[in-house]
């Protein structure tokens, strides 16, 4: 019977600049789980953890960052791993970032590129990466209807 699990989170990363908005592109370890591919932070929760807190923890661990503004995204991906015949459910995160803050990458990424909208989505490999950071740009970049409600407090 297929598992389901409901506890990991994914943030996409984006600064303002003067041509346009980019998205943080972090390239997965060779050897990894998927090494070599472009992703959005993705991690995990953990016991006690809210998703929120959770991603902003995984994105202070993976990329040294704190966010200048941080929003909850309506979608949440969903997907099928077959080798774990289970069906997993991350919460996505939009985390604004100082255009000149300094990224500190750990051991899960080798390689990072901060990438104009279009060519980052681009890079992507998952439907569902592929929408949630067109959901980010329309929803909070650009600014739909709801974006003061998604927005989270930073403490």
């Amino acid at each position: 019977m297929v598992r389901a699990r409901y506890d990991m989170v994914s943030a996409y990363l984006y600064r303002r600049m003067a041509d346009g908005p980019e998205f943080l592109l972090l390239r997965r370890t060779p050897g990894d789980y998927m090494g070599g591919t472009w992703q959005p932070v993705f991690g995990g929760i953990r016991e006690g953890e809210t998703a929120a807190t959770a991603a902003l923890r995984e994105i202070a661990e993976e990329t040294g960052l704190t966010p200048i503004r941080f929003h909850q995204i309506d979608s949440v991906l969903i997907f099928y791993v077959a080798k774990m015949d289970t069906v997993y459910h991350a919460p996505v995160f939009a985390a604004e970032i100082a255009t000149d803050a300094a990224i500190q990458l750990n051991q899960e990424h080798d390689a990072y590129e901060w990438r104009p909208v279009a060519e980052a989505i681009g890079r992507f490999i998952w439907p569902g990466q592929r929408s949630a950071a067109r959901e980010v740009v329309d929803e909070v970049i650009v600014g739909g209807a709801a974006v003061e409600y998604l927005e989270i407090a930073l403490d």
